[in-house]
């Protein structure tokens, strides 16, 4: 069962206009749009083998 963590801020007209969300919740989303600000960023980058990655990687001292 989800608890609902939000809480709305009404106009007089009973409309929302704000939320409030716990910190934790704000800070994920917040992630979640930075990752998805580097996606649209790298969208036209070529991609790589993943075999020829973990090789760079082994040579780089990563893995």
């Amino acid at each position: 069962m989800r608890v609902l963590e939000e809480e709305y801020i009404i106009n007089k007209n009973g409309e929302k206009t704000a939320v409030i969300l716990p910190l934790q919740r704000f800070e994920r989303l917040l992630e979640d749009i930075h990752d998805l600000a580097v996606i649209a960023e790298r969208r036209d980058e070529s991609t790589v083998n993943f075999d020829k990655l973990k090789k760079q990687l082994k040579n780089d001292g990563v893995l």
